[in-house]
């Protein structure tokens, strides 16, 4: 099972890579508008920054996190009420970066670059009085800092709200509650970031087309993290299939 499970990991790593291109070509083309899309070789340069890699290897640990109750299931190793404690973690993290993401792309789409105003606010900064950001080893300013703290009470809340939700729930039954709540979530933050990005892309603004294609590529992102279990699934039941028919034929007649 866990040989499906590195398969089914290796799928999604590879959907994202491949993806990746055509996504940002689709999101910083030219389309006629007042902002100049950007080519294929300036593309191709997203690949050499270490953000990049970074927030692939943190989806790739969450899929192999989330496949965790899956292979136990198949191979009927988990008792009926363990806690289950990392898919509500790994759950709540994803869901936490969706609301992030979509509430973001909406202030863009409204307040255009003025939307850091209120991000720098959290972090004591007022951008008006004192334009230079507080820089710090690693090139995190401060306005990382505030998106990193509101994403972890993001994910606080959403722990507790999606631990309220599944606590009576079997592991099979938290699984499918699980892979429904990120699919429904990453639709409508879609919902909100593609429209978004559309609205800032006819526009002048600098900084804000950045904030609505990180929205577009976490609700995508998210997307295909939920058909993971699935594939598993398929994989394993596969494997079951042709364990019986092997044993099937090696039987004397």
């Amino acid at each position: 099972m866990k040989r499906w499970a590195i398969v089914t990991i290796l799928l999604y790593a590879l959907a994202l890579l491949v993806l990746t291109v055509p996504v940002v070509l689709a999101a910083f083309g030219n389309w006629g508008l007042k902002n100049d899309g950007i080519g294929l070789q300036k593309t191709l340069e997203i690949y050499a920054g270490w953000g990049y890699w970074l927030w692939l290897g943190i989806l790739v640990a969450g899929q192999a996190l989330l496949l965790l109750l899956p292979i136990n299931l198949a191979e009927r190793r988990l008792p009926a009420r363990r806690p289950l404690k990392i898919p509500v973690i790994v759950t709540a993290f994803f869901l936490a970066n969706l609301f992030l993401a979509g509430a973001l792309s909406l202030a863009f789409a409204i307040f255009g670059d003025n939307a850091l105003g209120w991000l720098a606010h959290l972090t004591g900064l007022d951008q008006e009085n004192s334009p230079e950001m507080k820089t710090y080893p690693g090139g995190i300013n401060n306005l990382h800092l505030a998106v990193f703290g509101i994403l972890l009470f993001f994910w606080i809340v959403w722990a507790f709200v999606f631990r309220r939700a599944t606590r009576a729930d079997e592991p099979d039954a938290l699984l499918k509650r699980a892979t429904r709540w990120l699919l429904r979530g990453s639709i409508l933050e879609l919902i909100v970031a593609v429209p978004s990005h559309v609205i800032i892309r006819r526009r002048d603004d600098c900084c804000a087309p950045i904030g609505t294609f990180w929205g577009i590529a976490t609700g995508i992102s998210v997307m295909l993290l939920c058909f993971g279990p699935g594939v598993f699934f398929l994989f394993a039941e596969r494997m079951k299939k042709l364990k019986v028919k092997s044993s099937d034929t090696n039987q004397p007649v």
